[in-house]
């Protein structure tokens, strides 16, 4: 879509407003509307002012202007508010020197894209992340200086089985085993349904969607594989659908990690492959249908996996769904079938054009501009330099001797020790000037200030329960 068949959509669509969207460093969308009488031609080079110095992890008091210039083929019409409005998605520029700004994320994406194609390895990489997430009842949660409590209420939850309430009609979503039972079990066919009507309207392909392994609500939509920085974007629709459609029904979606103790997390495994032209480079005849070159992007993901956590795992809470026992891809391997490993190549079909690989561990609280880009320059790195992944993982993991379990890596056990590997591991994301050093040294100082820090220096509940009568 150009700018002026912007334009005219909005003159067909009878819009009055339009609403310019961009990401803020830690990863959420932010937005500023427009009556639509401002939207003209000139607006896609000029842009339109607003105060980077207000956004987190942005520019300082003193070099606070910027400007949002909207990209014209993220135009759609927003599904949820009563005045007609055009969403759309914009980069953020300098507006002395006019060059994009290293913070935005999504410049990142655009210029690990650009690198791609620099580096003559593929012209494209396809990313399908599987976003999973909790649809609840309701939530509350507060700290203060003498106290500390969170609740979230799901009425298929398993915790509200004994209720002795006329609606308690007993259908409950037993630990674990949630994936998936059909309705009235599952309570979120119709709310799912909604929301994946509303995606595809939006012109974002879907392939599926289903309750997922988790009591109260956990639930997932697949998303057909996109380019990188489309399919960045699409993440964001994705994610302001689901929490709007959810509103719609008086309820409430979180994208948290690890929002209940005892049952599996939230995670966002990632579907990755390259190609060049109508080529899949991926596609080959060494173990399980891989390249030479798809294995030498698994080498460097594995090589660089502890770094891109900090990056596609990006939370405290992060490191409380990656622990054994839940599904949970802790062990830094790859394999054909093993779910526990940090790398499945998926065998559903035989078809070359869709050998890809999975990198399980990232999870659906990361930025996708950034996590998708670090993914991407972790396996150019291994292809470059022919990272050899060494030999799969098949066997069971709970049926491995002491000995070779020591010999497996794992991922890391905390955010913090995720931005210590970050910190000595990432000149392989400053190759093409695609993540700058600024961006690396901010990233890990934001997230160590503002989130370790804060976790660490507070006390939690029940810490009480196990040491308040020392």
């Amino acid at each position: 879509m150009s700018p002026a068949d912007v334009l005219k959509l909005c003159k067909e669509k009878h819009v009055e407003f339009f609403d310019l969207r961009f990401m803020d460093f830690p990863g959420l969308w932010q937005h500023t509307t427009c009556p639509i009488s401002e939207l003209t031609l000139d607006s896609f080079n000029h842009g339109y002012g607003f105060d980077g110095s207000s956004i987190r992890g942005w520019q300082a008091i003193n070099e606070s202007d910027m400007l949002l210039v909207p990209v014209a083929n993220t135009a759609k019409i927003d599904p949820f508010m009563t005045h007609t409005t055009l969403s759309i998605i914009c980069d953020v520029r300098d507006p002395i020197t006019k060059k994009e700004y290293s913070r935005d994320p999504r410049s990142v994406a655009r210029k690990t894209a650009a690198y791609l194609k620099k580096a003559k390895i593929a012209d494209t990489a396809y990313f399908g992340p599987e976003l999973e997430f909790f649809i609840f009842d309701q939530a509350f949660y507060d700290q203060g200086i003498n106290f500390g409590k969170y609740y979230v209420g799901s009425r298929e939850g398993i915790w509200t089985r004994g209720e002795e309430d006329p609606t308690n009609l007993g259908y409950k979503v037993r630990l674990k085993e949630g994936y998936f039972p059909t309705p009235p079990m599952d309570t979120m066919q119709n709310i799912r349904s909604e929301m994946v009507a509303t995606l595809i309207e939006l012109g974002i392909p879907v392939e599926a969607h289903h309750h997922e392994v988790a009591t109260g609500g956990q639930c997932e939509i697949d998303m057909r594989y996109q380019d990188l920085v489309t399919m960045s974007d699409s993440v964001m629709m994705y994610k302001y659908v689901c929490k709007n459609v959810a509103a719609r029904h008086g309820k409430v979606v979180t994208f948290m990690p690890k929002p209940l103790f005892q049952d599996n997390g939230s995670g966002m495994h990632v579907h990755f492959s390259l190609w060049k032209g109508d080529k899949p480079l991926f596609a080959g005849n060494k173990y399980a249908g891989l390249s030479d070159l798809g294995l030498y992007a698994i080498g460097g993901i594995l090589k660089h996996a502890a770094a891109l956590c900090a990056l596609c795992n990006p939370t405290t809470n992060s490191y409380k769904r990656l622990v054994p026992g839940y599904e949970a891809p802790v062990n830094l391997v790859y394999s054909s079938r093993n779910r526990s490993a940090a790398i499945r190549i998926p065998m559903y079909s035989e078809n070359p054009k869709t050998k890809r690989i999975e990198f399980r561990c990232p999870d659906s609280s990361c930025n996708p501009y950034l996590a998708f880009s670090a993914i991407a320059m972790a396996a150019i790195d291994g292809i470059e330099n022919k990272m050899h992944p060494g030999d799969p993982l098949d066997k069971n993991m709970y049926h491995l001797t002491p000995e070779e379990y020591d010999r497996i890596s794992s991922a890391p056990g905390s955010l913090e020790e995720a931005l210590i590997a970050l910190e000595e591991d990432h000149e392989f994301l400053l190759k093409g000037d695609v993540f700058t050093a600024d961006v690396i040294h901010y990233w890990i100082k934001y997230k160590r200030e503002n989130e370790v820090d804060a976790i660490r220096q507070r006390p939690h509940p029940y810490e009480f329960c196990m040491y308040f009568d020392i």
